[in-house]
């Protein structure tokens, strides 16, 4: 019998003005040399049937513009926005290792246990992620979408698919701008998810 293949790609935003931080939440804008990557990573693609983004203005700007060029529906979705750092929220790696050298090695090495004050939750990261995840896929099932948002979003959304422990979700790494493809083939709990690439382009 058929089973509908539904494709996935996660492309996580470009350079936000102010560099590499710890933003979270924090809305800041894409820097035009974000805005180059992301255009740059897309290139003259049109494979998709439906946009979806994070709400924070570093994805959802530019959904919105390529949802503008290519004549696609768009859908924000605030579940698919970056997970809180509560007080690392706008601090430089470099800021968070001038107080305490090895922070930010004993925060990757256990996320779950190691949150900055005030963080949201892991586990509560990935239930959000993991329920928007659910939902695109049987909304969508059979279509190919590709869906703006975060490194840690794409972390959860790996994690929720293949399975992987969430104490070793941050040892994935995801580039400025890079694209991963999951393709789910069937529906339920029988449905197979696949890894196609990650941190790629198009």
């Amino acid at each position: 019998m058929y089973q509908p293949v539904t494709t996935l790609d996660l492309m996580r935003h470009g350079e936000p003005v102010g560099g590499r931080k710890y933003r979270g939440q924090t809305d800041d804008p894409l820097s035009e040399k974000g805005w180059a990557q992301m255009r740059a990573a897309i290139g003259e693609q049109r494979p998709w049937h439906h946009i979806v983004s994070s709400p924070l203005t570093r994805c959802r700007a530019f959904a919105e513009e390529l949802a503008r060029k290519q004549g696609l529906p768009l859908t924000v979705d605030a579940r698919l926005m970056e997970v809180g750092f509560g007080e690392w929220e706008g601090q430089t790696p470099d800021q968070l290792r001038a107080r305490d050298p090895d922070i930010i090695a004993r925060f990757r090495r256990d996320p779950v246990n190691q949150r900055p004050p005030g963080a949201e939750p892991l586990e509560a990261f990935l239930a959000r992620v993991a329920a928007a995840w659910d939902e695109l896929v049987a909304t969508h099932a059979g279509k190919h979408l590709l869906v703006v948002c975060h490194a840690g979003v794409i972390r959860m959304a790996l994690a929720h698919v293949l399975g992987i422990p969430l104490a070793r979700a941050y040892l994935i790494d995801v580039p400025i701008a890079g694209i991963t493809r999951i393709t789910i083939e069937g529906s339920g709990p029988d449905a197979l998810a696949q890894l196609r690439f990650h941190a790629g382009s198009l």
